[in-house]
């Protein structure tokens, strides 16, 4: 799959310093010094047989990895990136989502994200479902998925608006 950049900064995962950090939603779920805040999908385009999973890894402590995901709405969860090829935006596999401490890591659409590969059906807008997420030192724990719109940028707040 092949995707025409829109933006520059959309290729890398975005941090700032954990400081700046707006206060916790009430859905975040809590891992030790991490702290996992609004898991989104976006709903399927017609019968796509795949979907991403976004969200932000708060790390208050010390570097960690999150070195896997599982979900059982595909036949496959893979971790993934976009890297530049040319003019052209591919997405890729990779191993594990780097979470620096003291900082937000950002999974978003053009950026990292978590692949869903053989949708056992689409993901409907409003939707949830469990994801479990491995970190390296950490360890797992399952959030709640949301899914909304097919053209969403960003999970709804209280008001039903994107962020």
């Amino acid at each position: 799959m092949s995707l025409r950049p829109t933006a520059t900064a959309a290729l890398f995962a975005v941090t700032m310093s954990a400081a700046t950090l707006t206060p916790a939603h009430a859905d975040d779920v809590v891992l030790g010094a991490l702290t996992i805040g609004e898991p989104w999908a976006r709903a399927s385009a017609g019968m796509a047989q795949a979907g991403a999973a976004f969200m932000t890894i708060t790390n208050a402590g010390t570097t960690d990895r999150l070195v896997s995901a599982a979900a059982d709405v595909s036949d496959v969860v893979e971790l993934h990136t976009h890297i530049k090829d040319g003019d052209i935006m591919r997405m890729r596999k990779i191993d594990a989502i780097e979470v620096p401490g003291d900082a937000v890591t950002h999974l978003q659409p053009g950026g990292l994200h978590i692949m869903f590969i053989g949708l056992d059906e689409p993901l409907q807008d409003g939707a949830t479902f469990p994801l479990s997420l491995t970190f390296e030192t950490a360890g797992t724990v399952e959030v709640t998925v949301t899914v909304q719109g097919v053209a969403a940028m960003g999970p709804r707040t209280e008001h039903g608006k994107t962020h």
